[in-house]
């Protein structure tokens, strides 16, 4: 009960999130589209579903295709439940699992045991690691920052950096905004 099931996509966010990314007013929509702007505006707010045709023509006046809208696009539930692994891994092997299922604006992954401590990492968008046990050791930006239980390190987009377990057992979760997300803009150095 409660668990997410397979609901019918959203595609309202994903219309809006391509017509602000290009800087477009509805009304300028409405005239490549040749759709109105109060359907277009029920549209992108989900009380109205767009047929085929006026999804091709919507995404033509987006500059992107149908396909592309319904791969953004966010299912119609609010609510997902991830349950842990029934059945634990023994010993000290890494491993990882998704928090957040499907394609969303944020991104969640818990990391047990070790972690490949020379792989550089470099996210677009923003992200948060929390250390839930155990301690990590960070490397960014020139710097090294020892993390203990419970500790938080927040890395803007675009920061290069990599990590690594240094007691046993330590579980680290990281969320991230997605990369699908344009949540930052070409942000100076």
């Amino acid at each position: 009960m409660g668990d997410h099931k397979e609901q019918p996509l959203r595609v309202g966010a994903a219309v809006r999130r391509r017509r602000r990314a290009l800087d477009l007013t509805l009304a300028v929509v409405a005239e490549r589209s040749g759709l109105s702007v109060p359907f277009l505006s029920q549209i992108e707010n989900d009380r109205a579903r767009p047929s085929t045709g006026s999804l091709e023509r919507l995404a033509d006046a987006l500059r992107t295709t149908a396909v592309e809208l319904l791969a953004a696009a966010d299912p119609a539930c609010s609510v997902d439940v991830v349950r842990a692994e029934a059945a634990e891994t023994p010993g000290p092997v890494p491993r990882s699992r998704s928090l957040v299922r499907g394609h969303h604006q944020m991104h969640a992954t818990e990391f047990t045991g070790d972690h490949e401590a020379g792989r550089e990492i470099q996210y677009r968008n923003d992200q948060l690691m929390y250390v839930a046990d155990g301690a990590v050791e960070i490397e960014a930006e020139g710097r090294a920052y020892r993390l203990g239980r419970g500790d938080t390190l927040y890395l803007t987009g675009g920061v290069r950096h990599r990590w690594r377990a240094t007691v046993p057992d330590t579980r680290v979760v990281v969320v991230a905004v997605a990369e699908h997300i344009e949540a930052v803009r070409d942000r100076k150095r």
